[in-house]
């Protein structure tokens, strides 16, 4: 299945259970009622577990920005502080942002960097051992 260039190769009926996983991955890439998309974000499949959503937050610096976790939602936040500079012309937007992500029950955070102008935090899919499929062997 391919939605807003996000493929998922395993078929999901193999996973008994898991949909709520890969509708919530699935989720990552749409516009969320009432949000905007400032600042302009991507979510990118590395492999079948690891995933960075890149977020474009030119002119804010890692003070200004704050990436939390909790009970299961990731919330990017960027506030400049006060720029004092006179502009003949200003087409970098500074403005205030909030933009929050919910995560599938087994997605973790693994870090975020800033680079270049971008944001990016790395997501991982960490589905407990006991909760991954398992070869039943047949007869004993």
């Amino acid at each position: 299945m391919t939605r807003n260039n996000l493929s998922f190769t395993y078929p999901r009926s193999i996973f008994v259970g898991f949909e709520s996983l890969f509708n919530d991955l699935e989720r990552l890439t749409t516009s969320t009622p009432g949000q905007d998309n400032y600042p302009p974000h991507n979510v990118v499949k590395i492999d079948d577990e690891h995933f960075n959503i890149e977020m474009a937050v030119a002119g804010f610096s890692k003070d200004d920005i704050e990436v939390e976790l909790k009970d299961g939602t990731l919330l990017i936040s960027g506030e400049r502080s006060e720029d004092e500079r006179e502009y003949a012309y200003k087409g970098i937007s500074s403005r205030k942002f909030s933009k929050s992500f919910r995560l599938a029950e087994y997605v973790v955070t693994d870090g975020a960097d800033l680079v270049d102008g971008i944001l990016v935090v790395n997501l991982r899919v960490d589905i407990p051992e006991e909760k991954r499929p398992q070869k039943i062997k047949i007869g004993s």
